[in-house]
């Protein structure tokens, strides 16, 4: 049966080396670390993501506009997959007409399966060229919340990880320590007394 007792690096004892008290100081350190500086750094990483990503999104919704297009041609028809999820879209020619610049034409990408003749929002940079819609609220927020979770959880295998290096080097030490006091001490116990 194992005895273990809780602490003894912390109370004086002859068994105690400066490699337990240097270990249990940064024990102590790293959990602070882990408990608070992990999650904050999460935070930290995420209010920077959502600054950046934001800032882009404005950026983009600036320069950009959108436009209602026709189509040209039919778009490829959805293959069917397995995977649930946002519909793909195919590149097909859209024409639309602006007020002062008369009617424009140009390749967009338009859902699956629309058909010719049908109408579709395409959105358009300054020199009318058909570029990607600006990021929408969710992506932004997605990005930021993704962007904290891998930070905080970096940073945490990064203090777990620093805390195995410790524990291996602190061991060394320990054991280091304990065999010059066994050479130390150990002469003494072979001697018989009389």
């Amino acid at each position: 049966m194992r005895t273990r007792v809780r602490g003894w690096r912390w109370r004086r004892n002859p068994l105690r080396r400066r490699s337990d008290v240097i270990e249990a100081w940064t024990a102590a350190l790293l959990t602070v670390l882990l408990c608070f500086g992990a999650p904050l750094a999460g935070a930290a990483a995420g209010l920077w993501a959502y600054g950046t990503a934001h800032t882009t999104q404005l950026t983009q919704r600036a320069e950009r506009h959108q436009v209602s297009a026709v189509l040209l041609e039919d778009a490829p028809s959805e293959v069917p997959s397995a995977q649930g999820g946002k519909q793909p879209q195919y590149r097909v020619k859209v024409r639309w007409t602006e007020p002062d610049k008369g009617t424009r034409t140009a390749v967009a990408p338009v859902p699956a399966g629309s058909l010719r003749g049908d109408r579709a929002d395409v959105w358009l940079d300054a020199r009318d060229r058909s570029v990607a819609a600006p990021p929408s609220d969710t992506a932004v927020w997605q990005h930021a919340v993704t962007t904290g979770v891998w930070s905080g959880a970096g940073a945490a295998g990064a203090v777990l990880l620093a805390r195995a290096v410790i524990r291996r080097v602190a061991q060394r030490h320990r054991m280091a320590e304990w065999e010059a006091e066994w050479a130390r001490t150990g002469p003494e116990w072979g001697r018989r007394t009389a």
